[in-house]
This record gives structure tokens, sequence and C-alpha cells, in this order.
């Protein structure tokens, strides 16, 4: 176990202090064309030499009946649940139309309903979701798949946990952000304890492998005392996992936001010292960080997979799984096909009138080259498992590493000096002080980043 102390570097992570993607993927969805040729994305998913790779589909449900005012995801706030029943048709729709282009004999292996919130759908829309699913795409057990959802726990009852745990999810996402009751009040999202205490236990009791929970630092009137209580209430839960993201203060990009007083907000002193209190509270608690701002217990498949080199990333976040061909489907949902990234329209009126007309809804994407599949995997291997083999990536790309990356390492000089990294002939290894940085290095690989600058 990784002390507090080494992991967080108060004088180094003010030092570098870049806004930094968060590399779901590379290149990010920066990079993405509006003229991208939609049969590139076709071929990739005819390929023949794809049939021994897994699928992978993420669900985009973009309905809450509130907004809170942090949130920056794709999302309709709206209190009228008839607007489900035309977007599911659409979504049933794009299934066909996605599953004409591909083998649909490859196993699902990672499913995920993301939103939004997913269980703004009735269960009777629930069930039909999954039919659909079924009918157009194999299915693995409930011992195989990985098949999650993300639920707000003002929106579920234990009766709803028990229908999603029979419709096969296996994986459980709660929202929470904060307990502190000034702290939700500002943010508009009321969510007692008891609510969220109940959905835990009720998804124990049904026999989900795996609960995680998402807080926020960085909201307005958060401070040290009250983030603490949030975070001894939320270690009392004991979840499997944990996402302790920073708030990021973008009203000039997403309105809602605006409706937060700006003054209330931590500086950032004092979102340092509420991260400190994360890192130390989680890792004394017995928990592993395993990187981007997420936790894990040292039994928890992330936890694991990453010991043993075998941790992966995608539009979904981290995963278990060994790199599978991502379908998303619903507006502005994302896709990686082979080399090809493809993004739906991110308007609903955009997507609905592709899906209604027999066409997909991509609107943008990039197809990649060879310097950015190498780069990507670069990225992946530094974020996943804090670790690159040169041999690794000779072998599979035919260079020499320090040849190809003689501008890059020459940069992470100064990382290896601050203590975050060591780099010898045949690897580079991201040490305990630099785990927290691993963004900073990894953007070193980011070409478009450089060429920017």
């Amino acid at each position: 176990m990784i002390d507090a102390d080494i992991l967080f570097q108060h004088r180094l992570l003010a030092k570098y202090n870049a806004a930094t993607p968060r590399y779901t993927s590379y290149p990010t969805a920066v990079q993405f064309r509006e003229d991208f040729d939609v049969a590139d994305y076709a071929r990739a998913a005819a390929d023949p030499g794809a049939a021994d790779t897994d699928l992978s589909l993420y669900f985009h449900i973009p309905f809450c009946s509130t907004a809170c005012f942090y949130c920056a995801c794709s999302k309709i706030a709206t209190k009228n649940r008839a607007r489900t029943r035309p977007y599911l048709d659409c979504v049933k729709r794009e299934l066909a139309l996605q599953a004409e282009r591909f083998d649909t004999a490859r196993p699902v292996t990672q499913l995920h309903w993301g939103g939004g919130t997913p269980t703004f759908l009735s269960p009777g829309e629930m069930i039909e979701l999954m039919a659909a699913t079924r009918e157009h795409f194999t299915l693995l057990p409930d011992d195989v798949g990985e098949y999650s959802i993300e639920i707000d726990p003002r929106e579920v009852s234990a009766k709803t946990i028990v229908q999603l745990r029979t419709l096969g999810f296996n994986r459980l996402s709660l929202g929470v952000q904060d307990f502190d009751p000034l702290v939700q009040h500002a943010i508009n999202r009321i969510q007692p304890l008891k609510l969220t205490a109940d959905v835990m236990r009720a998804a124990r009791s049904t026999g989900f492998h795996s609960i995680s929970v998402d807080l926020i630092y960085g909201l307005p009137y958060q401070t040290a005392e009250s983030f603490a209580r949030t975070l001894d209430i939320t270690l009392s839960l004991a979840p499997d996992r944990l996402s302790v993201f920073g708030y990021a203060h973008l009203p000039q990009l997403f309105t809602m936001q605006r409706q937060m007083d700006a003054s209330t907000l931590p500086s950032r002193q004092e979102r340092l010292a509420l991260l400190r209190l994360a890192v130390e509270k989680l890792t004394s608690s017995g928990y592993v960080y395993v990187g981007m701002d997420h936790f894990a217990l040292p039994t928890d498949e992330l936890a694991r997979a990453q010991a043993r080199r075998a941790l992966h990333r995608n539009f979904q976040g981290y995963s278990t799984n060994a790199d599978c061909d991502l379908i998303g489907l619903g507006m502005s949902s994302i896709s990686k096909v082979g080399d090809v990234y493809a993004q739906n329209a991110k308007d609903l009126a955009s997507y609905s009138a592709a899906i209604n007309t027999g066409r997909l809804a991509i609107a943008r994407g990039i197809c990649l080259t060879v310097d950015d599949r190498l780069r990507r995997d670069v990225i992946a291997q530094l974020m996943c498992n804090f670790e690159l083999c040169f041999v690794e990536f000779e072998a599979t790309y035919g260079i020499c590493f320090a040849n190809v990356f003689a501008p890059e390492l020459e940069r992470l000089r100064e990382f290896e000096r601050d203590g975050l990294i060591a780099v010898d002939s045949d690897r580079l290894q991201v040490l305990a002080a630099g785990r927290m940085l691993v963004l900073d290095i990894a953007m070193v690989f980011d070409h478009y980043v450089s060429i920017q600058t």
C-alpha cells in the first residue's frame, strides 16, 4: 500500500498545474473531424481481422428529471417521461443498423448504460431495451460479462435494483458527489444519506459484483471539515470503488453552472487540501489508488487487474477486459472500431433525424494513423499500468523506442529530476510520487498537444 504522503506531493501538484486531457481516447475528441467519412467506420466494422475481438456496447440515456448545476454531461433535463418513447425507438433502430455491420456472433464482454440518468426509463422500457440488445448481439453469462449501469439513488427503489440485476447488470455506479446539505442545495442535488445507503444495501443483497460511488471535490461551500464528513460517511458504506473527481467550473461552456455562486467555490489551495484529505482517508482505509481519480479495494477486479498489468481504458473508463471494439448508441455517444473513432450527433434532433431515415447518426470522427496507434498504446500503458516496457513497443511496431521518442524522453527529464518517474535503457516507470500526475506525464507523448504548443 502506498502512503498518502508519497502519493500526494503538494509542491509538485502545484508545479505541474497544466490543463490535461483525460485520455479516454487518443487522439482525443478535440481532434475528431466533421468531414469524417462514415464509410471508414463501415469498413472497420466489417474487417474480418476483427473476428477475434470482443464487442463492448455503450448506451447513452440523456434524460434527467432535475439538472445538477455542476454537470457537464450531454443531458436533457425534463419531467416529461413520455420523451423516452421516441428516443427508445431510435436506439432500438440504431441497434439494428449497427448489427447489420458487425459479426454479431462476437461476444459482448462489456456493456454500460450511462447518462443522464439511465433509470429515467420506466421498468418496462428497460426490459424492452435489454431484450432488443439480446436480439441483435450476443450477451454473455453473468459471471463473464462486465455489465454496468449508472444510477441516481433519488430515481430508484430496492425493487428497481432487483430488476436491474435480473436484466443482467452486475456492476453499479452511484452518483453522490457530497453528503453535506449546504453543498447539496448549492448544486441542486438534494440526496439524503438514507437513499444512498438503502440502494447500496439492496445492491449487495441482490448480488451485484461491484459497487462504485462518485464524489466531487471543489464544489460550492465545501470545506475540509464538511468534506471529511462526506468521506467518512462514504467509507462507512464501504463501496468497492470510489471516484473522486475535481470539479471544473466552466460556465462559459456549461450554462447550468452559472446557477452557482463562483465566490463560494474553494480556492486552488483549498481544492488541493480537499484532494489530500481524500487521498489520506481512502489510502489509510485500504483503498488502492488506481489512477485518474479512481480508488479501489485491493480485492476489486480493477486493482487486481492493475497488479498483473492487465488494466485497460476506453470511453467507458477503466476496464478489466482486453481491448474491445466499442459501439456507442444514442446521442453524443462515441464508438471505437478498429482504428476508427466515430461520434454520434450531440443534439437529439439531429440524432433522431438520421436514425429515423435509416442512417447511422455519426456526425464526426477520425481514422488513426500508425503514429496515433503507437502513441495511443503508450499513453494507455502509462495511465493503466504506470509503466512502459520499451521492448514490447519495439516488437509490436518495429521501432527503436529511444530513437522515435527521443524528444519526449528529453522533455521527461524534469519529471525524472523531480522523482516522479524512473527511466533506464529498457523501460519507463511512473513512481509512487508520480501517480497522481500521470496525465501530465502522458501528455508529453501527445503529438497534438506538442504541435499546438
